[in-house]
């Protein structure tokens, strides 16, 4: 089966995820064409049946802002018929699902069918899906899509409560591969970054408002005060410069680094204690999977879909949307005893075991055949 993967190529989760399907699925003798604007971040190195489309658009003194949707939509009806795709899946619905409509009704007109599954991640529905400017074309071009996915039944049971949707969002959960998480520490990781033994906690995000950073940095000053620890912040966005001032302003700046975007995640959750995450709203919080596949216990916040995947007093431990003081007294629980810590990292990576690539992708494998029976069906 040859299939169009549209996504962001960036280091969030709905890129990361849709890369990660697509690496999965070419091992299994898929053909998979990735259709974006720059080479997805996780798809490093030669992968047979693996292929990618940049889309370009060009740039004219007309256009105060040029048309990415437009020539998305050209390029996917460019790859579709001259790959001979037999389905498109695309992911994050702005502006994906709406240059889908645009490039099947496009491919129609000619006489090709190309069904359209839409994958929807998070902040496509909840924060910017439902601005008014941009609500109306989501709704629309989810409701037009052969099927929807959502990554969690907390998104799902959003998407129906904040728009009219008339057809059936199926669970299917995000991933992660357990093998790939699954490594011992590299000794001198660790002793670069804690060398006389400190606890390392970790924090992993783009760093925008909705993650509250802030609260990573106040969480970890409570901790340091009472267990020698260092904090180490991955990844970079619009919040990173004013976490470097807290810390500062907390005179605690030697205990943390800032090492930017990283893609190497195994090797630095490998040498992780504890992983914290104090968003406003997770769809799911693959970013805590991750880290709880390697064997790191998760405090974070109860919002979201987080409540479906950290188990609380099992995997980690949650607490209310800034509650800085609870997750405090939880991370010093998990951290002070060494059998506790113990507990805690065996427990979250058998929890996450539940969610391994092997178990998950043949959900989509599925999907993919009973959507492509519709387009045979439909000729």
């Amino acid at each position: 089966m040859r299939i169009g993967i549209v996504c962001y190529p960036t280091f969030g989760g709905s890129g990361v995820l849709a890369t990660e399907l697509g690496k999965a699925l070419a091992q299994k003798d898929y053909q998979v064409h990735f259709i974006t604007y720059q080479q997805p971040v996780r798809l490093n190195g030669f992968i047979p049946n693996i292929f990618y489309h940049e889309v370009q658009v060009p740039t004219y003194p007309l256009f105060d802002y040029p048309p990415y949707e437009t020539a998305l939509a050209s390029t996917m009806v460019d790859v579709i018929k001259n790959n001979k795709l037999d389905l498109l899946h695309v992911h994050y619905a702005i502006p994906h699902a709406s240059a889908a409509f645009m490039a099947k009704k496009i491919l129609e007109s000619e006489g090709i069918y190309i069904p359209v599954i839409t994958t929807l991640h998070g902040t496509d529905i909840t924060l910017v899906g439902r601005d008014k400017m941009y609500a109306p074309v989501v709704a629309f071009s989810i409701n037009e899509s052969d099927a929807i996915t959502a990554v969690s039944n907390n998104l799902r049971d959003e998407t129906y409560k904040i728009f009219n949707i008339k057809k059936e969002i199926e669970v299917i959960y995000n991933f992660v591969d357990i093998k790939r998480f699954t490594r011992k520490p590299i000794d001198a990781f660790r002793k670069a970054l804690a060398p006389n033994g400190e606890r390392i906690l970790i924090h992993a995000s783009n760093f925008r408002k909705i993650k509250r950073v802030l609260d990573v940095v106040q969480i970890f000053n409570e901790v340091q005060k009472q267990i020698p620890a260092k904090l180490l912040f991955v990844g970079d966005g619009p919040e990173r410069q004013t976490a470097e001032e807290l810390s500062r302003k907390l005179n605690i700046c030697d205990k943390i680094q800032f090492v930017g975007k990283q893609e190497q995640m195994e090797d630095i959750l490998a040498i992780g204690d504890l992983f914290l995450l104090t968003s406003e709203y997770e769809s799911f919080g693959l970013a805590a999977l991750e880290a709880m596949a390697s064997g790191v216990p998760v405090v974070s916040t109860n919002a979201g879909g987080l409540t479906e995947i950290n188990i609380h007093g099992q995997t980690g431990f949650m607490a209310d949307i800034g509650d800085v003081e609870t997750m405090s007294q939880q991370s010093i629980e998990i951290l002070t005893d060494e059998e506790v810590l113990k507990t805690f990292k065996k427990k979250a990576s058998e929890h996450a075991k539940k969610f391994d690539i092997n178990h998950i992708v043949p959900e989509y494998e599925n999907l993919y055949e009973k959507v492509a029976g519709k387009k045979y069906a439909a000729v």
